[in-house]
């Protein structure tokens, strides 16, 4: 391909969706000249499905990338419109914000933001290749012959790879409705030699507002005192609009069935794997046949907009046969639509082919973030991009990589399962895939993060103030509940802080046994409670994480005999010698060991310490080389 003259960077990011702008913003903030490519300046950080953030540990997500200093958080405070903390009544770790932003005004946002970020620069353009010398990623090339060189690449290029979008039984190639496809870039990655699936989401319709008998539906209003997502957002959120909760019937399964014929999705047309958690509604009415109705949700995606996304009504099927399910739902027999909904396709890249600092294992200096890496979802791009990002900038500065554990961050358990397990379908974060999820709440995502954005430069000085006053304040209160007795009706004597851990017992009912010494914000408070209510399991967790630290952290002798090994397979054995790791916790990084055979290592490595330990004279060769 002919190319003019190259621009150079220090990092090239491609694709500027979520994952893209906040790997982007975190090189930059390193210090980094770094490129962010899009193919339109316009939709920068578009929200192609419901313009929310947040949910069930997605909202832990966000947290996250808040605390170590990313956008996401602080984006959706200042462009939501309606706010809920999940699971109030229940404990703190399953806790989880979530918020209805304006679409139009959280990508205009993160655009200027982008904008006025030092050493960013924004370009519109079509990737389609990739430029690779000597096994390292060096570049890459745009449809119009433009090069620009980078020392790291960040491919983030969400459902463009390959995209076909499908409504009933017509296609045509998109990354997003009426947005371009990148199949040059997609058949690039392939021939690279890097392995791809094929997976396919989708996206309800859109309906004038003007047209919903909104008397017809349940209202889902926000919370009266709203939980920011981001520690450092200091104004009081306000909820500017109402949800609406509403039900499919028996009618609307029946048009379903009668025009499943032309669903992409039961025709065989669409060959890709799609989200088994957010199905379309076709799928639910055949795998769910014993239900009579369906929830779906009605959110206004804006403003100054008219639009309202019907949240539970994913569809691929005929926009025909969309005004007909509408016709079928009373309040919406007369709704308008104004976008259909449609099914979409694209390539992804498997992740076992990843090292866990989202680089490639096959080229160097090549990172992957987002649904390239078989993933769904806003929130678990945004932490890949953010990781990704970080990673780039400090190989470039040749430090130590930045990976979280899986008892650190929700991030730690996204990126492990990613690269460790790989995917079949998108994959989705639920608190359920956390071992150590009372340690990963929200209320604390500061206390085991912050300390890694401020030394990166994500986190400025100011705010590390705020973060330690937070926390002198808390320390200051648990030691007034730890050393103040009272005495209950019963007669009984007891620590404050015994007394709080008592289940049905709040904070604020400890307020009538005397003045707290501080006077602590509701976040503060729900953090105060957590610590106190779940301290016996959180030692607990700890020293079982102390315990597998301490097993992960035990070497394997380069020279190691793998043969010698009982219960290791032929297969294990070949991953190990490919990829020769140093220690268990690399050991369990490599795609394809079963626990068993790590089980089968320790063992042997245990026993071959004891036996050096006790000097028993063992025959040479019986425990390896090493």
């Amino acid at each position: 391909m002919k190319t003019t003259a190259a621009d150079a960077y220090d990092i090239v990011v491609v694709g500027a969706g979520h994952a893209g702008c906040e790997a982007a913003a975190a090189a930059c903030a390193m210090g980094l000249s770094t490129c962010l490519v899009t193919i339109h300046l316009e939709t920068i950080a578009q929200m192609s499905c419901n313009p929310a953030i947040g949910g069930l540990a997605k909202g832990h997500l966000v947290r996250e990338i808040d605390a170590i200093g990313g956008l996401m958080g602080r984006l959706a405070d200042e462009t939501g419109i309606q706010f809920r903390l999940l699971n109030r009544s229940r404990g703190g770790a399953v806790q989880a914000p979530r918020a209805q932003c304006d679409k139009a005004l959280y990508r205009l946002t993160m655009k200027k933001w982008l904008e006025n970020i030092p050493n960013m620069t924004v370009f519109q353009g079509i990737v389609t290749d990739l430029l690779v010398e000597d096994g390292k990623a060096k570049g890459i090339a745009t449809l119009d012959g433009h090069m620009i060189r980078g020392k790291a690449i960040l491919l983030t290029p969400g459902t463009f790879l390959n995209g076909l979008i499908h409504i009933g039984l017509k296609s045509y190639p998109a990354g997003r409705a009426n947005e371009p496809a990148a199949p040059e870039l997609g058949e690039c990655l392939k021939r690279l030699g890097l392995k791809t699936l094929r997976l396919k989401t989708g996206t309800p319709m859109r309906l004038d507002k003007h047209t919903i008998d909104w008397s017809r539906f349940e209202p889902q209003p926000g919370d009266e005192i709203p939980v920011p997502f981001s520690f450092r957002t200091r104004k009081r959120l306000e909820n500017k609009v109402v949800c609406y909760a509403g039900y499919t019937n028996e009618k609307t399964h029946e048009v379903i069935r009668k025009n499943l014929d032309k669903s992409p999705l039961f025709s065989g047309k669409i060959i890709g794997v799609g989200t088994r958690y957010c199905p379309s509604i076709e799928d639910k009415v055949v795998k769910f046949p014993h239900h009579s109705r369906h929830h779906f949700f009605l959110e206004p995606e804006g403003l100054e907009t008219a639009e309202v996304y019907v949240n539970g009504v994913s569809s691929s099927l005929p926009y025909e046969t969309q005004k007909s399910i509408l016709g079928t739902i009373p309040g919406l027999d007369q709704a308008k639509i104004l976008r259909p909904a449609y099914g979409i396709e694209y390539d992804a890249i498997s992740p076992v082919q990843l090292r866990p600092t989202l680089e490639t294992r096959l080229i160097d200096d090549l990172y992957l973030a987002g649904q390239i890496n078989g993933t769904s979802g806003y929130e678990e791009a945004a932490a890949q991009g953010l990781m990704a990002g970080i990673n780039a900038a400090l190989k470039i500065k040749k430090k130590a990589p930045f990976i979280l554990r899986r008892d650190e961050a929700y991030i730690g358990v996204l990126i492990d399962d990613l690269i460790s397990k790989g995917v079949e379908e998108p994959y989705r974060l639920f608190t359920s895939r956390a071992e150590y999820r009372l340690m990963l709440r929200i209320d604390n995502a500061d206390v085991r993060l912050t300390g890694y954005g401020h030394g990166f430069g994500l986190i400025g000085d100011e705010e590390l103030c705020v973060f330690h006053e937070k926390q002198e304040r808390v320390r200051n209160v648990i030691y007034f509940l730890e050393n103040k007795k009272i005495t209950l009706a019963n007669k009984e004597k007891i620590r404050l802080k015994d007394f709080l851990k008592k289940p049905e017992i709040h904070f604020e009912n400890m307020l009538e046994y005397g003045k707290i010494p501080e006077a602590l914000t509701d976040e503060e408070i729900r953090h105060v409670e957590a610590e106190v209510k779940y301290e016996g399991y959180l030692k607990k967790q700890e020293k079982e994480v102390a315990k597998i630290l301490k097993i992960d952290g035990l070497k394997i002798p380069e020279k190691l005999d793998l043969k010698k090994i009982h219960g290791l397979t032929r297969e294990a054995v070949e991953k190990m010698e490919q990829h020769r790791p140093r220690t268990i916790r690399d050991m369990k990084k490599i795609p394809g060991l079963t626990p068993s055979d790590v089980f089968s290592v320790y063992v042997h490595l245990k026993a071959r310490k004891k036996r050096r330990v006790t000097g028993d004279n063992v025959p040479r060769g019986t425990i390896g080389n090493g």
